[in-house]
């Protein structure tokens, strides 16, 4: 089987690190309140959102930040175990990440290091990934795993499975189409269940 995974708030713990350097960048550079606004979201804009960051006050902080967020972020809890698992049982990993060129950054350098840092094994990477339904398609995937609902429904449209990871952001959203899934060994334990 092929499975794409998508790296931030799938594997990785992005959120909490995200708004940690949020708040930050909020008290101390807009000298703005700390507040959050309690948001859903379909997709990764949640930040400025939270925050009532205005256009450039959120391009200031990825281009600040993006990369510091990238080198600190963790793996969730039996995440890495979990892939390096599957890809030893024959299927193919593919990394699907929608993580954006940054002037500032070396986004794809950082990703792929902290990959190998992180000892996570895997088949392909797709970078910039902004249609992952397409990325689907093109790398012939049998499912995505992701946390957001806009990448997990585009999957879904193209006829190909996906599990959305349950977060914050996304708790509310459904789509019969799309599985929801709590952790790393739900995740396992679904792969192994479902027919693709």
């Amino acid at each position: 089987m092929r499975i794409g995974i998508d790296i931030d708030d799938t594997i990785s713990d992005t959120y909490e690190v995200v708004v940690a350097y949020a708040q930050k960048y909020t008290i101390n550079e807009l000298n703005k309140e700390a507040k959050l606004n309690d948001i859903i979201a379909q997709h990764h804009s949640y930040v400025a959102k939270m925050h009532n960051w205005n256009y450039d006050e959120e391009v200031n902080f990825w281009q600040k930040y993006y990369g510091e967020i990238i080198k600190n972020v963790k793996p969730f809890t039996f995440s890495v175990e979990t892939i390096n698992k599957l890809r030893d049982e024959g299927n193919k990993i593919v990394i699907v990440t929608a993580r954006w060129p940054e002037p500032n950054w070396d986004v794809n350098e950082l990703s792929r290091k902290w990959l190998k840092e992180n000892n996570i094994n895997y088949d392909d990477i797709v970078f910039n990934a902004q249609d992952k339904g397409k990325v689907a398609v093109e790398k012939k995937l049998d499912l995505l795993i992701d946390d957001s609902f806009q990448n997990c429904k585009s999957v879904a449209d193209n006829g190909i499975k996906s599990f959305i990871i349950q977060t914050r952001i996304n708790k509310g959203l459904e789509d019969k189409r799309i599985t929801r899934v709590y952790s790393w060994p739900d995740i396992y334990n679904r792969i192994k269940e479902e027919k693709f």
